[in-house]
């Protein structure tokens, strides 16, 4: 762990993995509600954790890295469904990626149960992890100038859901009309940090 001061009041916390990050931000979050850190925002990435509004960092920076942090709890509560049509234009190179028959991909995506890691890239969208190591994936070598909103994409150890139609480089393998991202509704994002995520198959139309 490596902690670092960012201006006067907040610190960035560097860890190993990804599953750290995780691990420290639902930490971070407990000891937040039971009232045992003073903290503004919580912040996690893929390997880092911002931690803004301190009354005092340089303490907290001193304490941190001798914090016994727990493995990532099981998330309370239902996990929240996307109902996805599994009809991607990159299916067919997913398959071929993880050695099985196209037919395959949605049925070993969907059984899986994803967390979201961290948000970001636009406002929405969230990182999610879910899948064996396995089944990691490249980006496209030749991004896509225009990826449209709903669809379902895999990088590296991440899917995700593009809230609305932008340049991308990710492997599509799915469509969905959940709403990512509502202004009149509280949170505007339908996907946080911490939440878990199940993918739901629906026939194509």
């Amino acid at each position: 762990m490596r902690v670092l001061p960012v201006g006067d009041r907040a610190l960035l916390v560097e860890v190993s993995s990804g599953d750290a990050a995780q691990a420290l931000h639902a930490e971070l979050l407990r000891r937040r509600a039971e009232g045992s850190l003073s903290v503004g925002e919580i912040v996690p990435a893929a390997r880092t954790v911002l931690l803004d509004g301190l009354d005092d960092p340089v303490s907290l920076a001193e304490r941190l890295p001798a914090w016994d942090i727990p493995a990532l709890p099981a998330r309370a509560g239902e996990a929240i469904e996307i109902a996805v049509r599994y009809d991607g234009p990159d299916l067919a190179d997913v398959a071929a990626l993880w050695g099985v028959r196209e037919r395959e991909v949605p049925e070993i995506h969907a059984a899986a149960e994803f967390r979201v890691a961290f948000c970001g890239f636009a406002p929405g969208f969230g990182y999610l992890t879910g899948l064996p190591p396995r089944y990691d994936v490249p980006r496209r070598a030749t991004p896509r100038t225009a990826v449209p909103a709903g669809s379902v994409a895999l990088a590296g150890p991440y899917t995700g859901v593009y809230p609305r139609s932008s340049p991308g480089g990710w492997q599509l393998i799915g469509t969905t009309d959940a709403v990512l991202w509502d202004h009149a509704r509280v949170p505007a994002a339908l996907l946080t940090p911490g939440a878990r995520v199940r993918f739901v198959p629906v026939e194509r139309t």
